[in-house]
């Protein structure tokens, strides 16, 4: 059957942060869907980027702006009149967020705030995802997978900031849109949760598979800080169609959908970072170095799981890639655009890829 049986095709969507890396991947995907899509962002902050490598802003309207500028943000969704709301504009970086813990929660916090800010102003919004993060969880180190009505934490000031998004949804949903009036106001509030997403295009510092790429495509040895830290990787289309998914069950049914969700790998795809490290030296080839940073470095959660039963059993949504072969998809990215392929071509062709793999159910 045809993959989301059309729904997105001419829907007006309003996306934040879609200048950045999983920005751009669902930009690309949604024009290829067909949708009416206005993004809001900050320019592109790294270079090279994805959203100039890939195109990602062709198809759909781009708006370069400040999250935490709660009039253009409301003064772009109203005059898009969107029917569905994807909020991913954030400061995403850990480290970064020991650098400016303020600049980090003025994103994370009151740039969610400002987008439900706007959707109250909004009469066309029906539905809303709120992306944040698997790390919003109080990390307990143990060994069992987090699940959705466990307790919120985080213990660096961006895991922090994006527990407190949580709270800002749920304060929001409960004041302006409560569950028992949704026949009032329509709108359907729900947050995302998803592991460590990897993918081609990604240039952010501190992340490991954009380190990986940069130190092995020039010859440098690549430095590891926390070479047994436990994360759950999944390739970036993973999550991407779990937050799809959400958004079309929401516009469609309504408050049945609201809450959290997470979206994560299988559990034996929760795999160490040195293990990671090692597969792609071994695909990369004999220049692949690497060695263990032993300098003092921020604290950093060492074990991360997510339990993602809730979307399996509701939504009908499982990942379709396995960890080698998210990696051999992210890695081969990398290694044909540095030769000089297409960025835009390499993206289309993965996100051709998945949908093959759902229609093939």
């Amino acid at each position: 059957m045809a993959w989301m049986n059309g729904f997105w095709h001419g829907r007006r969507i309003f996306v934040t942060g879609h200048t950045g890396f999983k920005g751009s991947w669902l930009s690309l995907w949604l024009e290829r869907l067909g949708a009416d899509v206005m993004g809001y962002a900050l320019a592109p902050l790294t270079h090279p980027n994805l959203f100039e490598a890939a195109q990602s802003g062709k198809g759909i309207k781009s708006v370069i702006g400040e999250i935490r500028d709660l009039e253009g943000v409301r003064k772009s969704m109203l005059s898009h009149a969107p029917e569905i709301v994807i909020h991913m504009a954030a400061q995403p970086l850990v480290r970064r967020s020991y650098e400016d813990p303020s600049g980090t929660y003025a994103t994370n916090v009151l740039g969610t705030a400002n987008v439900l800010e706007a959707v109250r102003a909004s009469k066309s919004v029906r539905a809303v995802v709120v992306i944040t993060t698997d790390k919003v969880y109080e990390n307990k180190e143990w060994l069992w997978a987090y699940r959705e009505n466990d307790t919120l934490g985080g213990h660096d000031p961006y895991s922090s900031s994006k527990a407190c998004a949580e709270l800002v949804l749920n304060s929001f949903r409960d004041s302006f849109f409560p569950p028992a009036r949704y026949s009032d106001h329509r709108v359907a509030i729900a947050s995302a949760r998803a592991g460590n997403v990897i993918g081609g295009g990604d240039w952010s510092t501190d992340r490991l598979l954009p380190d990986i790429a940069r130190a092995f495509s020039s010859g440098d040895v690549l430095k590891i800080r926390n070479p047994k830290a436990i994360r759950p990787w999944q390739h970036v289309l993973e999550p991407l169609r779990g937050y799809l998914m959400l958004a079309q069950k929401l516009y469609e049914h309504g408050i049945r959908y609201s809450g959290a969700w997470n979206f994560g790998p299988q559990y034996s795809d929760a795999k160490p970072v040195d293990w990671i490290v090692e597969h792609a030296a071994k695909v990369w080839g004999p220049r692949a170095k690497w060695e263990f940073d032993r300098g003092e470095h921020p604290h950093e959660d060492h074990m991360l799981k997510l339990d993602w039963t809730k979307a399996s059993l509701e939504l009908g949504w499982q990942p379709k890639f396995d960890l080698k072969e998210a990696l051999d998809m992210t890695l081969g990215w990398y290694q044909s655009v540095l030769s000089g392929e297409d960025a835009r071509e390499k993206c289309l062709e993965q996100i051709e890829r998945c949908v093959e793999s759902l229609q093939a159910v």
